[in-house]
């Protein structure tokens, strides 16, 4: 019969095997999305979540996808940030009809103090997704600079691949395609923004970033309580509710006291 503590090294075991990808991703820089469709605007979450073998991080580059033209990247109090400019091959013209004759290319933050090795950050960039990036993964190689040596999470998984075969993998979003927004098609940028885009200032690096994009300050609170009173069935205002109780009360206690001025003492 096993004993206890070799049942115990087993399970721990098992606990450990089962953890092991989850806490591989974990310990990798990786990008996440409230919501992410196709021609949408959205907030880019990258995360940094240890520095280098040890080493503090002192500045973090992430390279922007080919077809995002802007990026507004979300105020740090720690960072330096730089917008690193890319000319065009040819000028476009975007939805808006603004002409472009460039593109950002990299954001990229610089510590006024070292991030520590035992904490984390998180850099959010609000951007425009691409309108033919449907049922794709978009990926953002960023190279991780620390006091003593450094990261390059670049490495794109070739056609097949598994991911997390991947030593030091870019991180990535998956889109998807415009009709998974409810048909709202190009107007998904309405949908509820992040704390992110709620808090975005003016892009004043660039022309393309389009006006209303720092202005989607998501569902008004009539909306919210509307929707509130429509999942929980109760009406938050208490006025009806307050008026029937007071006249029920009142009922109550008219009858109360009928009751005991007609009530006839016993022989």
């Amino acid at each position: 019969m096993p004993t206890r503590p070799r049942i115990l090294c087993t399970l721990a075991g098992a606990l450990a095997l089962a953890a092991g990808p989850a806490a591989l991703a974990q310990a990798h820089i990786t990008t996440t999305s409230d919501s992410a469709v196709a021609g949408a605007y959205t907030v880019v979450k990258v995360g940094v979540p240890h520095g280098c073998d040890g080493s503090s991080t002192t500045a973090i580059a992430i390279q922007i996808p080919e077809g995002i033209n802007s990026v507004t990247p979300t105020r740090n109090a720690f960072y330096d940030v730089e917008k690193v400019m890319k000319k065009l091959d040819a000028p476009i013209t975007d939805r808006h009809g603004n002409e472009l004759s460039e593109r950002v290319a990299q954001i990229v933050y610089t510590a006024k103090t070292p991030l520590p090795h035992g904490e984390r950050d998180a850099f959010e960039l609000s951007m425009q997704l691409p309108d033919d990036a449907g049922d794709t993964t978009l990926y953002f190689p960023t190279v991780q600079t620390c006091e003593k040596g450094g990261s390059a999470w670049i490495e794109i998984p070739a056609e097949g691949q598994d991911p997390h075969d991947l030593e030091l993998p870019a991180p990535s979003l998956a889109v998807s395609p415009a009709a998974a927004a409810d048909g709202h098609g190009d107007h998904a940028h309405a949908a509820t923004p992040s704390a992110g885009e709620i808090h975005q200032g003016h892009d004043s690096g660039s022309t393309s970033e389009p006006a209303h994009a720092d202005h989607d300050s998501g569902p008004t609170s009539g909306t919210e309580h509307a929707d509130h009173e429509a999942a929980t069935g109760v009406q938050t205002s208490g006025e009806p509710i307050g008026i029937a109780a007071i006249i029920i009360g009142s009922l109550g206690l008219l009858a109360g006291l009928l009751a005991f001025v007609t009530r006839r003492p016993r022989g």
